[in-house]
This record gives structure tokens, sequence and C-alpha cells, in this order.
């Protein structure tokens, strides 16, 4: 199984940019699809962005423009580039891994491994 740690988040203003981090301990990380997912205090975990083996991305349509997902196979690590951050973007940022062909159908179910998050808060 893959195990993912995220990081990079924290306490930013609103306009501001962030970018978090997940590096995966399984190599090689080519062989997996890549997402990231958030979840705010009392919603469900919302899909944000996926990556393919072959670097195909798919973002979450209300999200498209601000974020940018990326993934270096050397480095073991993907990447979720923020910008333009709202105070609605705060939450729990999850990276997971998928094997399926279904990774971009925004679905928590296809992706077999997450990380234990990591809080994004911005203020107003």
């Amino acid at each position: 199984q893959v195990q993912l740690v995220e990081s990079g988040g924290g306490l930013v203003q609103a306009g501001d940019s962030l970018r978090v981090s997940c590096v995966a301990s399984v190599y090689p990380l080519r062989a997996y699809h890549m997402g990231w997912f958030r979840q705010a205090p009392g919603k469900e975990r919302e899909f944000v962005a996926a990556i393919s083996r072959s670097f195909a991305t798919v973002y979450s349509d209300s999200l498209k423009g601000r974020f940018t997902i990326s993934r270096d196979n050397a480095k073991n690590t993907v990447y979720l580039q923020m910008n333009s951050l709202k105070p609605e973007d705060t939450a729990v940022y999850y990276c997971a891994a998928s094997t399926s062909v279904a990774y971009g159908t925004g679905s928590p179910t296809h992706y077999v491994s997450w990380g234990q998050g990591t809080q994004v808060t911005v203020s107003s």
C-alpha cells in the first residue's frame, strides 16, 4: 500500500497563493494516478483535482483556473498550487493514489491510499 504524506498547509490571507505537496513512499510513483481532495468541517470530502500516470489533468469545475495539480515522479511528489485563495477554500487537503481508470470521476471510492491531510486556512 502506498504511504502518502502531505505538507505545506498553513494560514494565509484571501488572495494569497499556497502550494501543498504530497510525498509518496511507493516506487515508482508513475504507476499511480494521483488526486487531491479536501474536506471542510461539517462537509463531505470534495474532489479538487487529479493527474494521471501520463500527466493528464482533471479539475473540479468550481476550482478550474485557480488550482493546478502537477507531479514530479523523480521526486515521488505531487503538488497542488492554489492561487487567489478564498475563505471558502479553508479545509483539510488530502492526497490520494489510484490505480483505477475511473480516477478522474472525482469519486473517493476509486482511490486506494490516502494521506493524513494538511490544514489550509484562508482568512478574510
